[in-house]
């Protein structure tokens, strides 16, 4: 489970930044929350807003280029064939519009869940070389508060439970530390934790081979094949069932099973409408999610899908009754269809307004004040005021506001 991610200087994202998935004290959906076993609780559901070249993807993009440097060195000494398409590299790119952030590092800091801990993971990096690192963790079952190792351009500490650990003095400086403990160490029940997390308990959709994600998600996975076909037939597809064919490691083939009067034929995915391919490129994903408890990063979902089912997904994610397992999905969106206080909480909205200095600025609809100091009222028409500009990332009426006092 997400709990909380910071970045600072990446893209169009100067200052720090942090998107919360912690649930805020406000009297409204309560039965819509994940509650943790120590009582705390988080949004299964959050949704980001704002213009065309707000940067409201950069802080998703931010999110799995961490996600990818921890993984790219794991998967790259792995013959896990659904390893392929993590090794790509991408690069971390700082602010562009300042010489002076250009040579400063690129700042991320994300707090996780797993079933034994909160774990916050630290990682500075100038391009490809890392200027500073460090884990910590809190144990769910005591409370008890541990650092595990921290790292700086001069030296390597493994605290704690790592102190038995034994580090190389050749490490790569491109290398992250908590990648070279995977891959030393992966028997480690901590470290195996916490690398079990980046690798299977968040997923970003379409960020790499969609057919090769699509291969993995639907993987030996009767429940996720199951679920896939019970949302179809509540959508009235008339596909009765669907297989999936291998061709060869770099192929598949996908086809739909129809019976009309009585009489049964197959489609290749291909024959199908433009609606129909969208939904078999993202419903395995969140038939995964919601069975497997996964968190779920999706960039622009209102494109992919109509929005009568995109309110559907939202809500089951909402229905607690069927998200049994703490799943979340994290989504950019531009439809207004579901921008109000039926489908969400006012944490669970979010919006990315850009100054005139280009500079993305990420706030929540909880948070946000009007020039009088008044918070947005939980029965207030979101969609409307949006439109209006009153919440500062407005795509229409862009200078409707004051830009200065947004993004100062």
């Amino acid at each position: 489970m997400l709990s909380q991610f910071t970045v600072k200087n990446y893209k169009s994202i100067r200052d720090e930044i942090t998107f919360d998935m912690q649930a805020t004290a406000i009297s409204e959906h309560e039965d819509r929350i994940i509650k943790a076993e120590n009582g705390e609780l988080f949004l299964p559901v959050s949704v980001i807003y704002g213009p065309n070249g707000g940067g409201k993807s950069n802080v998703l993009e931010a999110l799995h280029t961490l996600d990818s440097k921890l993984l790219r060195p794991l998967c790259a000494t792995c013959d896990k064939t659904d390893c392929d398409y993590k090794v790509r590299k991408i690069p971390v790119e700082p602010f562009a519009f300042s010489e002076k952030m250009k040579n400063e590092p690129t700042e991320f800091e994300v707090f996780f869940r797993t079933e034994i801990a909160e774990y916050r993971y630290i990682l500075h990096m100038k391009q490809d070389i890392v200027i500073y690192e460090s884990l910590d963790r809190v144990r769910l079952d005591t409370g008890r508060r541990s650092a595990l190792f921290v790292r700086d351009k001069n030296a390597i500490e493994l605290k704690g439970v790592f102190g038995k650990l034994k580090s190389s003095e050749d490490i790569s400086v491109t290398l992250p530390l908590l990648s070279y403990l995977g891959i030393t160490y992966r028997q480690n029940e901590i470290i195996s934790d916490v690398l079990n997390w980046f690798e299977d308990s968040i997923d970003f959709l379409n960020y790499g081979n969609p057919l090769q994600e699509m291969r993995t998600a639907i993987a030996n996975s009767e429940d996720v094949k199951s679920l896939v076909l019970d949302m179809i037939k509540e959508m009235d597809l008339d596909i009765e069932d669907f297989r999936i064919e291998e061709k060869d490691e770099e192929h598949i083939e996908i086809y739909t099973k129809h019976v009309v009067d009585g009489y049964s034929t197959e489609l290749n995915l291909s024959e199908e409408s433009s609606g129909t391919k969208k939904l078999f490129g993202l419903l395995p994903f969140i038939a995964k999610s919601l069975i497997c408890g996964t968190t779920l990063v999706i960039d622009e979902l209102d494109a992919k899908i109509h929005p009568v089912l995109l309110r559907h997904v939202i809500m089951m994610f909402n229905d607690m009754n069927i998200n049994k397992r703490g799943a979340q999905l994290i989504f950019t969106s531009h439809d207004l269809s579901t921008m109000n206080n039926e489908v969400f909480r006012r944490d669970e909205i979010w919006f990315v307004a850009k100054g005139k200095n280009q500079n993305s600025k990420l706030y929540s609809l909880v948070e946000f004040k009007n020039k009088k100091g008044e918070s947005v009222r939980k029965d207030a028409k979101y969609d409307k005021q949006y439109l209006e500009g009153k919440y500062g990332a407005d795509p229409y009426l862009r200078k409707i506001i004051d830009w200065s006092e947004v993004n100062a």
